[in-house]
């Protein structure tokens, strides 16, 4: 009897997790530096790990990243790990919120969740959901705010053997919650939201001309288990289709990204089986943007630069990275059909994002992709972004290690409600965006 109920209640995710979150969790999940920043023996900040020592340094990276160091891709500068101080009123909704949320008895359920961080406490390798709990975190989590836009995108397709720069993508992108919303207005949720949705992306390509208004709208909706609604609109063709639900694995526009990479995971949670691997302290890119080397390849009229870019075949972006708190979740899709055999995702403990550092493993279990977005400190960025509590989205590396070729980002992300109004969301908004 006593066993029958253990397995019920691991099935209901509450063995390893029956203590509820404290306010002390709140204080630990969003300062996880309180007591200090991490170290490792012979890493100090200035330092450069290369192929001649990176092996010394093996344990504070994630695989794939040691992995481009070893082969001589890429250079990693170390830099002085710092706070990334969260959105404070994210912080405030999630004490308000605490112990609502709690999972269902299927991957993918979720009741009660209000705002905020929906599981602060630290996760227990005890708990058999600890992983479905982090994917939670993220998708309920700040990533762009409220509604933010990259404005603009540049996307470049670049042959890593060569160094061939095959294609540049310029793009506007934007991003806004339906749903549980916390600072900005109209605070807790965008109405009339009739289909219930939570989040939406949109995408416009400005150039090059042949892809000029291609545009891509998702919609996701509050309800996990409700497949996500796609939809392109094809310049040269002048209408909307709806995407097939595989199609969001299909690379998008000949780059080396799925819709799927987007944001480092872009999908449900339902859509994977969450695994919490533990917890480590590795580096990760993260920065002060207006620190850093930038380039004057783009010439943007507000004076912004643009992160700049090395290694080989230029694929990789030259910023710094600072030793974190992550925790280790693999994630392996539900669906056996899926190009992805799983994701390991490097989920940095303060900002809980899932795209610092990324590995795509192929069917055969083989590595794939490596997937790297870099983060500036919003207070040094542009002057909007200056206090939002939200780490900017700065520049991106996808480096297929198979075919050696990869797509790169520069991004220009603003955390600027103006630029993502609701009605931008909607199928008819991309109908009237000649």
């Amino acid at each position: 009897m006593i066993r029958k109920l253990t397995i019920a209640l691991a099935a209901a995710g509450l063995v390893g997790s029956a203590l509820a979150a404290t306010e002390a969790d709140v204080e630990n999940t969003f300062n996880p530096y309180k007591k200090g920043f991490p170290s490792v023996p012979g890493m100090s900040p200035g330092m450069v790990l290369n192929k001649g020592n990176v092996d010394q340094f093996k344990d504070a990276l994630a695989v794939g990243i040691y992995k481009m160091i070893k082969d001589g891709y890429y250079e990693v500068k170390v830099g002085a790990t710092t706070q990334f101080e969260m959105n404070k009123a994210y912080v405030e909704a999630t004490r308000k919120n605490l112990n609502t949320a709690k999972l269902g008895p299927k991957n993918g359920d979720i009741t009660g969740f209000v705002a905020g961080r929906p599981f602060p406490e630290e996760p227990d390798a005890k708990d058999p959901r600890a992983g479905e709990k982090l994917a939670w975190n993220y998708k309920y989590g700040v990533n762009w705010g409220d509604n933010a836009a990259i404005y603009p995108f540049f996307w470049k397709y670049r042959n890593m053997e060569s160094g061939q720069l095959e294609r540049t993508i310029k793009m506007n992108m934007h991003f806004l919650n339906f749903k549980h919303r916390v600072q900005d207005a109209p605070v807790p949720e965008v109405t009339p939201n009739p289909s219930d949705l939570f989040r939406a992306i949109y995408v416009k390509v400005l150039e090059p001309q042949d892809l000029k208004n291609t545009q891509l709208l998702i919609q996701r909706y509050d309800d996990d288990q409700k497949l996500d609604d796609a939809y392109l609109y094809l310049g040269f063709q002048r209408r909307v289709r709806r995407l097939a639900t595989g199609q969001t694995t299909d690379a998008f526009l000949g780059s080396d990204l799925m819709i799927e990479d987007f944001e480092g995971y872009n999908g449900r949670v339902s859509d994977m089986k969450w695994a919490y691997k533990g917890t480590r302290n590795v580096l990760l890119p993260m920065w002060n943007h207006n620190d850093l080397k930038l380039t004057d390849e783009f010439k943007d009229d507000s004076g912004y630069k643009y992160v700049n870019f090395g290694g080989k075949g230029e694929c990789f972006f030259d910023g710094t990275w600072q030793l974190r708190k992550v925790y280790v979740v693999e994630a392996t899709p539900v669906n056996a059909n899926h190009p992805v055999s799983k994701r390991v995702f490097y989920m940095d403990a303060q900002l809980g994002n899932l795209n610092g550092a990324v590995e795509v493993y192929d069917r055969k279990g083989e590595l794939w992709k490596v997937w790297t977005v870099g983060k500036s400190h919003p207070d040094h960025h542009l002057p909007i972004n200056k206090g939002s509590g939200i780490g900017i989205d700065d520049a991106f590396s996808m480096v297929d290690v198979q075919s050696k070729h990869c797509t790169t980002g520069q991004f220009k992300g603003q955390v600027d409600v103006k630029l993502n109004p609701a009605s931008m969301f909607q199928v008819q908004y991309m109908r009237g965006g000649d």
